[in-house]
């Protein structure tokens, strides 16, 4: 049974900074492409960010970029989301997903084949 838990989250004044992680669990985790997403209640998912399977390849939204770095550590099978600059339109569930499609072949949420629950991200300002 695959399983991806996020934690790391919590509340933060604007401006302040926090990593968050996810252990993914039942899977082969080096044969897949992992990403952070967003969602806010009553809106869509939205993409933060993504690496691919032995971390060749990132990818930020326009939002985060600068901001925030992915990175991943295949030896304890974790994906981590280090978030500095913190600011209140940053406040959402975050959750991680895996995909084992190639990392040309992803395109957006749908194409992600587990998610966690999501840990929660609160700014202050």
């Amino acid at each position: 049974q695959v399983r991806l838990v996020e934690s790391g989250g919590g509340l933060v004044q604007a401006g302040g900074s926090l990593r968050l992680s996810c252990v993914a669990s039942g899977l082969t985790f080096s044969t897949y492409g992992m990403a952070w997403f967003r969602q806010a209640p009553g809106k869509e998912r939205e993409f933060v960010s993504r690496i691919s399977r032995l971390s060749l390849n990132t990818n930020y939204a326009d939002a985060v970029k600068g901001r925030f770095t992915i990175s991943s550590d295949n030896a304890k099978n974790t994906v981590y989301l280090q978030m500095s600059s913190l600011k209140p339109e940053d406040t959402d569930v975050y959750s991680c997903e895996a995909t084992l499609r190639p990392w040309v072949r992803v395109s957006g949420p749908e194409d992600y084949d587990y998610w966690g629950q999501g840990t929660q991200v609160t700014v202050s300002s």
